[in-house]
């Protein structure tokens, strides 16, 4: 069974905008809407997990720029 994590700085609220990760057989990490948990989710290879991480730590998918 895949466990599914969310976050502990994304809050308790059903309604906010979340990812959940779970790591995934062949060293895949899954990413999923955590307000669609029966939905499709991406898979993605390590390298493409630590660059979207990276991507995210420096900022650049924020609306606030």
């Amino acid at each position: 069974m895949t466990r599914w994590r969310k976050s502990s700085r994304s809050g308790s609220d059903e309604a906010s905008s979340c990812v959940e990760v779970a790591a995934l057989p062949e060293l895949r990490v899954g990413l999923r809407d955590s307000k669609d948990r029966s939905g499709q989710y991406l898979e993605l290879t390590p390298g493409v997990w630590r660059a979207l991480l990276s991507r995210v730590g420096d900022g650049a998918f924020d609306l606030h720029q």
